[in-house]
């Protein structure tokens, strides 16, 4: 299989979407990238060779790299317009999944696992064992670590973390407030979207939680999130977009059909979100206004989108 990728233009959408392919492991497979134009129409895809398990977390820096991540494999990759790959060793063998690009130029990374065990009954549907950091007994320790844009670390945060329902999930999903002294995050599929006060160092009040009694229909959930000009933070509910304003106060919700979106994208144009089904594979553009569909993309990859960004030149 050849890859295909074109040179990056304004509104180009890009999918993690690895092909699955090991009955044993329902999270390995050979990585790949899709590429989309401005009206969501395939132009082109990537494979890639230095990952084993879903390719996830892209995300473009200022210079037009895009950024992707394999968390099992403790894979950080670049990769340029051309569609050469780099991978970056100096982050050393942490499970990180995601970043997000401060202003003064710093990266801040999200370890994916936390802990040393997985529970039984998600082992036994997942068929994975994640690997131990070398030279330690455990997946990871969740948390958030700046380092310079060469690699060089300059502070570790002691977030704390959920571990969703498989109980080893740490910090899955991030965002930068506007002003960028508070870091919003998720486990994903856990019950509280958390904040880390990343000036004073310190762990502060969840923006919101999630208590039970549950109420009917499928298990209450964060998943991804993105931060709009206005403040208000756009999170996933796995079945609705939730704006969230400073106070942790739901102001609107939209609806989306049926379960399972888990990442979003706010569209360059301040009208649109991407966001994307991680059961169906579906990526979506909805219309933040009237909340309505406005666009679809079928990837034909259930359960393997674990990644998705717009290219902004």
């Amino acid at each position: 299989m050849s890859s295909t990728l074109k040179a990056f233009a304004k509104g180009d959408l890009f999918v993690g979407a690895t092909q699955l392919n090991n009955p044993e492991d329902d999270h390995a497979g050979r990585g790949r990238i899709l590429q989309f134009d401005s009206n969501l129409a395939p132009k082109g895809e990537l494979w890639l060779d230095e990952t084993t398990h879903l390719v996830g977390g892209l995300k473009f820096d200022s210079k037009g790299v895009l950024w992707a991540f394999d968390s099992h494999s403790f894979v950080v990759l670049n990769i340029q317009q051309n569609g050469h790959v780099v991978r970056r060793t100096e982050f050393g063998a942490r499970a990180f999944s995601h970043v997000n690009f401060a202003a003064d130029g710093t990266l801040l990374m999200g370890e994916h696992v936390v802990g040393d065990t997985i529970r039984p009954e998600v082992q036994v549907r997942m068929k994975t064992r994640l690997p131990f950091m070398p030279g330690t007994t455990r997946f990871g320790d969740g948390h958030v670590f700046r380092f310079t844009a060469d690699g060089k670390l300059v502070k570790e945060y002691g977030t704390e973390t959920h571990g969703g329902m498989g109980g080893f999930l740490g910090v899955t999903m991030s965002a930068l407030s506007p002003d960028e002294k508070t870091l919003v995050y998720t486990s994903e599929t856990g019950t509280r979207l958390m904040r880390y006060d990343l000036v004073n160092d310190r762990q502060l009040p969840d923006l919101q939680s999630i208590l039970p009694p549950f109420p009917p229909g499928p298990p209450p959930m964060f998943f991804g999130m993105a931060y709009g000009e206005d403040g208000i933070a756009y999170v996933l509910r796995g079945g609705s977009i939730h704006l969230v304003d400073a106070a942790g106060v739901t102001t609107r919700q939209i609806p989306l059909e049926g379960f399972g979106w888990a990442l979003i994208e706010l569209a360059s144009d301040g009208r649109h979100a991407f966001v994307s089904n991680f059961f169906t594979g579906e990526v979506a553009k909805v219309d933040l206004q009237s909340g309505a569909k406005v666009g679809s993309i079928a990837t034909q990859a259930p359960r393997a989108v674990a990644g998705l960004t717009e290219y902004v030149g």
